[in-house]
């Protein structure tokens, strides 16, 4: 029997087309709750044929385990940092994605965490659901700078929707799309540092890569506007956690709105979660009905493709190739 490893939560958790889809394979679905640790992805590998994985650690000794059996890797989504690409594609292992399922549900998130803080949202239903009619003054989205970091297809969608707002975009990005920017009056900063100073609001939708770990520092910190509000829709160590908790404290940084942390999920006294002036979400900004089946979808037709010897919608290392297994 083929047996295939699930984990995603929010696949397993959302109704929808992928369940039936998967279930039509006939293939045995081993299910389990992740992100998983190494441990925890360690004990179940080894005896399945596929994997569909969220944010699992699935290291070199993970893939070490898992091999010769597992012959496909199926990310649902479209980060892999917590992945071994390398020792995928050293292993012959197909390693499979979903780029373009959910640009539009994360940004949408990005300016619920924003509107949150810049209207004191919390504050003010927390002081209704207790009882209370306390009131802050709050401030307009409208004629302020919002800084993109990461100028893709999320960073795209944010700059759209700043615009509706009536805010005035800069973005950063090493890949500038010229007529996207043009099209819609995205002013282009030629170094981070431009970027940093500029911005109202930063909006960070950036990859996790030894370059961008911990981006968001003291150093760089120091470079922005007093009370800038910072979001984070991207990856949690992007972002250096003592040095902007320091910051929220000291009124360098605002505020700060994230679907996302350094440790997930984070303990009881993780210093970002009592802050007055920081807004934190499970990491569900993608979390949506309709960006979850797409995700799911593609994630469960890229299994099928690769399981089958045939080219799945996208992979990661195009350089292993595609064998049948069933």
């Amino acid at each position: 029997m083929t047996r295939i490893l699930l984990t995603t939560t929010s696949f397993q958790d959302t109704p929808g087309a992928h369940h039936d889809l998967l279930a039509s394979t006939g293939w045995e679905i081993i299910r389990a709750r992740g992100p998983l640790n190494e441990a925890d992805t360690l004990a179940l590998v080894g005896d399945v044929d596929g994997y569909i994985c969220g944010d699992d650690m699935i290291t070199r000794a993970v893939l070490e385990k898992a091999r010769p059996r597992l012959k496909v890797l199926s990310k649902y989504g479209i980060g892999v940092d917590k992945i071994d690409v390398k020792s995928c594609t050293e292993f012959g292992i197909p390693l499979l994605f979903t780029p373009g399922v959910n640009h539009t549900t994360v940004a949408e998130h990005t300016f619920l965490l924003l509107l949150a803080l810049e209207k004191n949202f919390l504050f003010h239903t927390d002081s209704t659901r207790s009882g209370g009619w306390k009131r802050k003054t709050g401030h307009e989205l409208l004629d302020k700078t919002i800084g993109i970091v990461g100028l893709g297809r999320i960073g795209k969608e944010v700059a759209i929707r700043a615009r509706a707002f009536g805010m005035k975009a800069i973005g950063y990005d090493v890949y500038w799309d010229e007529k996207f920017a043009a099209e819609h009056g995205v002013m282009r900063a030629a170094t981070l540092d431009e970027i940093f100073a500029a911005s109202d609001y930063l909006s960070l939708h950036t990859n996790l890569t030894p370059e961008t770990r911990d981006m968001i520092n003291a150093r760089s910190i120091a470079k922005m506007k007093k009370g800038v509000l910072i979001l984070n829709c991207a990856r949690g160590e992007i972002v250096h956690t003592s040095d902007i908790v320091e910051a929220l404290k000291s009124g360098q940084v605002g505020g700060y709105g994230t679907d996302v942390l350094d440790q997930e999920p984070p303990p009881a006294d993780h210093p970002l979660l009592k802050l007055p002036n920081v807004v934190v979400t499970p990491h569900i900004g993608s979390r949506t009905h309709e960006s979850v089946q797409r995700q799911a979808m593609a994630a469960v037709k890229n299994l099928i493709a690769a399981m089958h010897g045939e080219k799945p919608l996208a992979q990661v290392n195009p350089e292993v190739a595609v064998k049948k297994v069933v």
